[in-house]
């Protein structure tokens, strides 16, 4: 009796369709995977169907890019849309097409994937986020996939590419900003610290202001699950302490426009009652009155950087796992003042 593909896979270790992919000698899938691969159809007697043995040149080159899980708010964010631009830039230079993978919630995700990795349809995902205990990164790594992360890994970090800025020193450089201007009551305000880049900005602020010896207030740190415009009563009750903050670092531009709103309803004017330095410098940035100092955190680059990565991985799958930094910049605007 023939020896079927699915017999190969398990033996392997792996799904049918990376077994499929490795005898079309698909870029999506690592050396190492192969090699598995390979071994286990040699020890079965594993004979390919002409079908299964059709080359990797039949298939247009495609990347996908995998949005963070989300409803809504993530489709808001410009941040996203500046990386899918160096993307999809990166991808017209070297002729390959993007597609974009968005669900709201990770089954969704994955199930998207899936159906793409199940038609062989892309050489490799680019995910625009970094999070802790990600059921996305575990599916690509344990199938064999290929992937790069905008963000570091927290995740088979040696295995893995990324692409990310230094966010700990952003944070701090953003809090010793503000300390310069003579600023010691600062608070922070920032997303859930699962998502990797904004714990590493509030890290940064916190170690500003060890250097400083201005010790860290629970009270002046406000994290929420998700970056979006809805956060008034967070907002409210940071504004409302006893002894106010007289800045605030955010960890996005969105949440410090939304801060900026909460002032405005309390009274409060930008910079006069509070200084805000926020990060992306994305066109929030630039729309809001006034407009905020903000650290650049080139997104459209790290859109590049990553579809260069990706796709030099693909032509070159012997390739080391690489991990780029971007640099990053203070972009001076209206939002801060200098204390008397």
């Amino acid at each position: 009796m023939a020896v079927t593909i699915k017999e190969v896979a398990a033996l392997a270790g792996v799904s049918p369709s990376t077994v499929s992919r490795t005898c079309k000698n698909h870029p999506s899938i690592s050396k190492e995977t192969k090699q598995k691969v390979r071994y286990a159809m040699a020890q079965l007697g594993y004979e390919p169907s002409i079908q299964n043995t059709t080359t990797i040149e039949q298939f247009a080159p495609m990347l996908s890019i995998i949005l963070p899980p989300s409803s809504r708010d993530v489709y808001e964010n410009s941040f996203h849309l500046e990386v899918i631009r160096g993307i999809s830039q990166f991808c017209n230079i070297r002729g390959y097409i993007s597609t974009v993978v968005t669900g709201q919630d990770e089954y969704e995700i994955l199930k998207a994937i899936q159906t793409l990795v199940k038609e062989e349809r892309t050489g490799g995902f680019i995910l625009l986020y970094a999070k802790q205990d990600d059921a996305v990164i575990d599916y690509l790594y344990n199938e064999g996939l290929l992937y790069v992360l905008i963000g570091k890994a927290k995740q088979f970090v040696n295995q893995t590419i990324y692409i990310d800025n230094d966010n700990f020193l952003a944070g701090m450089e953003a809090t010793e900003y503000l300390y310069q201007l003579g600023h010691r009551n600062i608070a922070y305000v920032g997303i859930e610290s699962n998502m990797y880049f904004s714990a590493e900005r509030k890290a940064g602020y916190q170690k500003a202001l060890e250097n400083h010896d201005l010790p860290f207030r629970e009270n002046y740190c406000v994290e929420i699950d998700k970056c979006c415009m809805d956060n008034t009563a967070s907002f409210s009750a940071l504004l409302e302490q006893p002894q106010k903050p007289t800045a605030v670092v955010a960890s996005d531009d969105i949440l410090a426009v939304a801060l900026e709103q909460c002032c405005a309803k309390k009274g409060l004017s930008i910079p006069k009652d509070l200084s805000i330095v926020s990060f992306n410098n994305s066109l929030f940035a630039r729309i809001t009155s006034p407009q905020l100092t903000s650290i650049d955190v080139n997104s459209h680059q790290l859109g590049i950087e990553a579809a260069s990565q990706l796709i030099n991985h693909i032509e070159n799958p012997n390739l080391l796992a690489t991990k780029i930094i971007v640099p990053h910049s203070l972009i001076i605007r209206e939002s801060c003042r200098k204390l008397l």
